[in-house]
């Protein structure tokens, strides 16, 4: 892969993890590394700390959940630098999660409600919301992408857990995941964004280990989709029709405080 020091690996960026990793999203790097090694294609996971300049030669590029004080020195870094922004325009592929996904988008809030700018490279801004704060299981019944080539890739069910405050509005520009559920998503019945091969998503969990489509989508923008053969994920399966099952029964649903439910009355 382009600028790789093994031409045939693909690399994979895990941007800030020490500003954007409060939920674990990090695990999405083992799970793409680990999907490329069972078809025994060679990759390179490349880490990048908060005050590091980001590559723009990687492959693949992962931006996790934090709080927003971190939020917005990432958001702050990748603008000044563009590396992102280079990557993107060259076919690098972009999975972003939660704040990851505001500061990809036109605006965010930071934590004192000020409006900050984004990255623009998804079609997409973040607003502050007079409500509890979105915290569950959040599940999308069906969901798919149309990759740049105009290829319709299904994703089947979209499962994981979502952990924030704000309300996206999805511009004209973008395409969404799915409708949701079960949760919250955007805040308008709908879940993620998506612009080219730009990813964003509320799903925590991480997302890639617990939606493998959505994982191989990711892959075969990278290497194509020729070059990845079946896998066997039955035990991932099992486990993803129990959550499912969990989260429509109501039974992964957080316990709310007395003055959520009176605010949500």
């Amino acid at each position: 892969m382009a600028g790789s020091s093994s031409p045939s690996a693909v690399r994979v960026g895990v941007l800030f993890p020490d500003l954007l990793g409060t939920y674990g999203d990090g695990g999405n790097a083992t799970v793409l590394t680990q999907r490329l090694h069972w078809r025994g294609i060679p990759t390179e996971v490349v880490t990048v700390a908060g005050g590091d300049i980001a590559p723009d030669s990687c492959d693949v590029y992962l931006v996790g959940g934090g709080e927003d004080g971190p939020q917005t020195q990432a958001a702050r870094e990748l603008i000044e630098s563009r590396a992102l922004h280079r990557a993107v325009d060259r076919g690098a592929a972009v999975l972003a999660v939660c704040a990851g996904m505001q500061i990809l988008g036109h605006r965010f809030p930071d934590a004192t409600g000020a409006d900050r700018t984004g990255l623009g490279l998804l079609d997409c801004e973040t607003v502050r919301v007079d409500r509890p704060r979105a915290v569950g299981e959040l599940l999308t019944p069906t969901a798919g992408v149309t990759g740049p080539d105009g290829v319709h890739h299904d994703l089947g069910v979209l499962t994981g857990f979502e952990n924030h405050a704000g309300r996206t509005v999805v511009g004209g520009g973008a395409q969404r995941l799915g409708a949701v559920e079960v949760g919250e998503g955007n805040g308008d019945g709908s879940e993620g964004v998506v612009v080219g091969r730009v990813v964003g998503t509320y799903l925590h969990g991480p997302v890639l280990a617990r939606n493998p489509r959505l994982a191989d989508l990711l892959l075969g923008w990278v290497v194509g989709p020729d070059a990845l053969g079946p896998l066997d994920d039955h035990e991932v399966e099992a486990l993803r029709a129990d959550r499912v099952r969990a989260a429509r029964a109501g039974e992964l649903a957080p316990r709310r405080s007395w003055r959520d439910l009176l605010r949500r009355s």
